[in-house]
């Protein structure tokens, strides 16, 4: 009898703007503070990521500024297009996924610039599609928000489009024959005539396809048309659940909606957002999310606000270093309207004090884990084997040393376990994903 082989987990790195997830770790005194300008680190974080066999990078971007950047650091890089080149020409297997609007571009141009990145890394390269509704951004093109159905309707054309323009160049069309001086077979190189509802273009695109014919498509966001997009297009998809049981049925339906667009399940991997500090002890490592939290009172201030809502409690009564009273526990009561209440609660109950309950990470907007490698691989390995998601989208409280940490911690935690690859199955992406070759539609 044939053993069938364990299935291993699939993890991409955010790389945020080159600091963490969380926008205070700029100030640690292990940080570098100029790292959002610095493209030399950001290449240095890239390869120790493919050291750890880190699946792919992930840089999420909004064309916009959207967050407040006066003492925070800024959510996204200066520029992905220009981020993932630096790292594609000094890393050889790591994928590189880069998020672009299908509300503020235009296909050709995108379809330009990520074809010939993907031949210049090898087929290395992906495409997170999003359809912004970000508020700002309109000001920034000088055109409004389209609306919700408007903007997927876009999307599905975007899409298509510029996968035909991926595809306009015949597999075959590229010789540079010296002997014939034939460089290119004119005959497979052809318009794609494109005319939708809200896209036009003809190409073709002057780009011969790379080792991976072309890259994946990668989606984010829960809604029924994001869904939908995903189950046409996409090989990866970002969630962001707070149970195993949401992620599971997340997953679920994203299977399922492959399937009704002719794909296989497995074409489409659920990859879980997921937040971590890792030390040598749990204390250790909350106490440098205390430091976090300290270095802006009234952000602090404002959690604790948040927190008390989230368990039914006046933080104002209370003392916010010191373990709940029994009577007060006994009052609180997670609030049914946010999935991250009951971990709130559960972790109140446990004897922590308001500020360590925060320093749990119980308000970020992913799953958190503050402890050890071990502490995380547990964590991984419980959702991964519950069957919540084909891999993590993981996030550092800071890069700098996170990276690091869970490369030289985690990693070989998980490998011994079995549930995580010991090498790269392949140099493509879609080898990565283990998702099918694909030029053209």
């Amino acid at each position: 009898m044939i053993n069938k082989p364990k299935k291993q987990m699939k993890i991409v790195l955010q790389m945020v703007a080159g600091y963490g997830g969380e926008f205070k770790t700029w100030r640690l005194p292990e940080a570098k503070a100029d790292a959002y300008t610095d493209m030399d680190l950001y290449v240095e974080l890239a390869q120790l990521a493919e050291k750890g066999k880190i699946h792919a990078l992930f840089m999420a971007d909004t064309p916009a500024l959207v967050n407040d950047i006066e003492g925070n650091t800024p959510m996204h890089s200066m520029d992905p297009l220009i981020a993932m080149t630096s790292v594609a020409r000094a890393t050889e297997k790591i994928g590189l996924v880069g998020t672009f609007s299908t509300t503020f571009n235009e296909p050709y141009n995108l379809a330009r610039h990520l074809k010939a990145l993907d031949v210049v890394s090898h087929g290395r390269v992906g495409w997170n599609a999003v359809t912004t509704s970000t508020q700002g951004t309109e000001a920034n093109f000088g055109q409004a928000i389209p609306t919700y159905q408007e903007r997927y309707g876009r999307a599905h054309e975007f899409i298509e489009a510029v996968q035909g323009l991926w595809g306009s160049w015949g597999q075959t069309a590229y010789r540079h024959d010296k002997s014939t001086g034939q460089f290119a077979d004119t005959t497979q190189i052809k318009p794609i005539h494109y005319q939708g509802e809200y896209i036009k273009t003809m190409g073709p695109l002057p780009i011969p396809p790379s080792e991976q014919g072309q890259p994946p498509i990668f989606q984010a966001g829960p809604s029924p048309e994001g869904i939908r997009l995903a189950g046409r297009f996409a090989s990866g998809v970002y969630a962001n659940p707070f149970t195993i049981e949401e992620a599971k049925a997340y997953r679920h339906m994203l299977q399922a909606e492959a399937e009704k667009n002719g794909r296989a399940a497995t074409e489409i991997n659920s990859f879980t957002g997921f937040m971590f500090t890792i030390a040598d002890s749990k204390e250790e490592a909350l106490a440098r999310r205390r430091q976090i939290l300290a270095f802006d009172q009234e952000e602090l201030t404002q959690r604790l606000a948040y927190l008390s809502a989230m368990v039914g409690l006046n933080h104002q009564a209370l003392d916010p270093y010191q373990p709940l009273p029994k009577n007060w526990l006994n009052l609180a009561q997670s609030n049914p309207g946010d999935p991250r209440s009951p971990k709130a609660l559960e972790i109140l109950k446990q004897g922590y004090s308001p500020i360590d309950t925060l320093a749990h990470g119980v308000i970020n907007y992913h799953p958190v884990v503050v402890g050890t490698a071990k502490d995380v691989a547990d964590f991984l390995q419980e959702w991964f084997e519950a069957g919540a998601c084909d891999g993590f989208s993981i996030v550092p409280d800071l890069a700098h040393d996170g990276i690091k940490s869970f490369v030289e911690k985690v990693v070989p935690i998980l490998q011994e376990r079995g549930i995580f690859h010991e090498d790269y199955e392949g140099s493509t992406l879609r080898e990565h994903l283990g998702v099918p070759y694909q030029y053209g539609k």
